[in-house]
């Protein structure tokens, strides 16, 4: 698949406006806030910088190269500046007026102070950006095809666009304050077009967990769910890349549509790590291994970690585990040596932000990457 694809994509999913909405729970105003760093939460970052009107943390994350290096890296996917339009005003329904998602079907799902949220991949795969507020947090939820990665910001007094550009196959975004390019999987700043000199700084981010319609309506039967009312009349029933219920098309074969900055060829490319990171590193755990062995353990940078499985969502967190401190997997539940049980999410230990990603994507950002395979 071309370039060219991506602009044939627009004009077959129609994205032009559309106004009117059905059986809406409201815009912007529903929803959950990332929890205020409790232990164990991980919500990164707790100032915003001076000078900037993007919230950002106080350490940066690390970059696999200069950021000059990362902007020469970047490739036009096909569409222009916001050519993938962005949802700026969802409006979301409840789950009895949901007809459109098969319980098979994947959704990236939010849940905090006893709200939840639901954003279905077939919606995002058309606009790859919504911009949101959970309980009066302004953010923007991320999603990028082609690397297979789902990611949430604060946003602070801006929005955030689709650049048109891509590296490593996956998104650049741009904030729509200082137009800074910010390569979601790095949620690090780097210069664009728009802005040459910005300060290169690290997003705040936030969880948001890829499930199953079925397993989130399961776990949050009160869930808000993004409604296909976007104001575009998009065909939300197709998928151009493939189908992940069942698996298909681009989702399921080895095929890239442009190339990477360090070819790691040790697994196939599209097997779905559960990737972390933080300053001093990251590691990469197999989803397929850690559903299998329920626990992991391994290192970031120096400090032991441990990845811990969670049948509910079919997901998986890390943690770091600087003291080594064992557990035991337990019919759902992590057991500590002292027969203290904890809920997969909810473990004594710092949780460092984890997500899905294809190998190919996480190993070209991360080449240096422990992995737990």
């Amino acid at each position: 698949m071309a370039p060219v694809s991506r602009r044939r994509f627009l004009a077959a999913a129609g994205l032009a406006s559309l106004a009117g909405c059905s059986e809406l729970l409201g815009s912007t105003s529903d929803g959950a806030a990332p929890s205020p760093s409790p232990a164990g939460a991980e919500t990164e970052g707790e100032t915003v910088s001076p000078g900037l009107t993007v919230p950002t943390r106080d350490e940066r994350l690390p970059l696999p190269m200069s950021p000059n290096d990362l902007r020469d890296a970047s490739q036009s996917g096909g569409p222009s500046k916001d050519g993938i339009p962005s949802i700026d005003d969802p409006r979301f329904v409840v789950p009895g007026a949901v007809d459109f998602l098969d319980a098979g079907d994947p959704v990236f799902g939010v849940a905090r102070d006893g709200v939840a949220k639901a954003y279905p991949q077939k919606i995002l795969v058309a606009h790859e950006i919504v911009n949101d507020e959970l309980a009066g947090i302004p953010v923007s939820v991320t999603y990028c095809p082609l690397t297979g990665t789902v990611q949430g910001f604060e946003r602070g007094e801006t929005t955030f666009g689709v650049s048109g550009r891509l590296i490593n196959n996956n998104l650049v975004m741009y904030d729509r304050a200082t137009e800074t390019w910010w390569p979601q999987i790095l949620a690090t700043s780097i210069p664009g077009p728009w802005n040459e000199d910005p300060p290169i700084r690290s997003l705040r981010e936030f969880r948001l967990i890829w499930t199953t319609w079925g397993r989130w309506r399961d776990a949050h039967p009160e869930t808000a769910v993004l409604s296909t009312d976007t104001g575009y009349a998009g065909n939300y029933a197709r998928d151009p890349y493939g189908s992940y219920n069942p698996a298909g098309g681009y989702y399921r074969n080895a095929n890239l549509l442009f190339p990477v900055t360090n070819d790691d060829d040790r697994y196939d490319h599209k097997t779905v790590f559960m990737g972390a990171r933080t300053p001093d590193g990251a590691v990469a755990v197999r989803k397929r291994t850690l559903r299998e062995e329920k626990l992991a353990t391994g290192t970031l940078g120096d400090t032991p970690v441990i990845a811990v499985y969670d049948p509910r969502y079919d997901t998986g967190y890390v943690y770091l585990n600087p003291d080594d401190r064992p557990y035991e997997y337990d019919d759902g539940s992590v057991v500590s040596a002292e027969g203290i049980e904890h809920q997969p999410d909810a473990l004594p230990l710092k949780r460092v932000h984890t997500f899905d990603a294809m190998w190919f994507a996480w190993a070209a950002y991360y080449p240096e990457t422990t992995v737990y395979a």
